[in-house]
């Protein structure tokens, strides 16, 4: 289980979520890493990263709630500054979904600006199934992003829809051959990389703070929702569900 930096040319990195026998989902310590790695990102040289999924099956499942589930106001904080919530980065990012991308794995896809899925790829934020508030900025973003009608869908119902359906939606800009989907992400990268990083970065810190004061502003009541939701019986059963294997029985 790691989050993997390695740099391809002076001014592009690739990131990759390693945890390929839990479809890439990330335990607490991998949302630790990969905060503290935006962090040394922002301060660092590159112009554009490219965040992808190590394997073929996943680009990632999100938090591991086969782990640690606590929800304490610093660990909420690290979870939110892992998936970019609301921290401003001013480095662009080119998703490379290479497989399902689901709950928080998808709550990171919508902290991205350049996306491509492979044909097999799948999305959804299935969280109500077992009782899980999303708490990692869907609420918010992806209303801005694709939509009310479409953001609720997927958020009321928790299904998942391939990646066709996802360009259809806004979800990703294109799909493209499992085969040739991070030479894309990579033209792509350099592309962006080869523009002034002055400008660019201008631009993308921009378009982040106002996405972030839309996420910040609603931070109080999104707590007490996912508090709410965490003290439930629903919660128990839910997440017992999951880890058990079998559909939940909410009464």
């Amino acid at each position: 289980m790691e989050i993997r930096a390695r740099a391809h040319g002076p001014h592009v990195v690739i990131v990759t979520i390693d945890n390929q026998v839990r479809l890439n989902a990330m335990s607490r310590q991998m949302m630790t890493d990969l905060a503290r790695l935006w962090d040394e990102l922002e301060r660092g040289t590159c112009r554009c990263v490219v965040l992808t999924g190590a394997g073929e099956r996943a680009f990632s499942a999100g938090a591991d709630i086969s782990g640690d589930l606590s929800a304490a106001p610093e660990t909420a904080g690290v979870v939110s500054h892992a998936l970019l919530k609301h921290h401003v980065f001013s480095k662009p990012i080119v998703a490379a979904v290479n497989g399902d991308c689901v709950g928080g794995g998808l709550e990171l896809l919508l902290s991205t600006d350049i996306r491509a899925a492979a044909p097999h790829a799948r999305f959804g934020l299935p969280e109500v199934r077992w009782s899980i508030y999303p708490f990692g900025g869907a609420t918010v973003k992806l209303v801005q992003q694709i939509g009310y009608v479409h953001a609720m869908d997927l958020l009321l119902t928790g299904k998942l829809v391939d990646a066709a359906e996802a360009a259809r939606l806004g979800l990703v800009n294109r799909v493209v051959p499992a085969e040739g989907l991070m030479a894309w992400a990579l033209e792509t990268a350099e592309t962006i990389a080869a523009n002034s990083p002055t400008a660019v970065q201008a631009v993308k810190r921009q378009i982040s703070a106002t996405a972030a004061e839309h996420t910040l502003s609603r931070e109080a009541l999104e707590q007490e929702l996912g508090d709410r939701v965490r003290a439930s019986t629903d919660f128990k059963e839910g997440v017992a569900a999951f880890r058990e294997k079998r559909r939940p029985r909410y009464e």
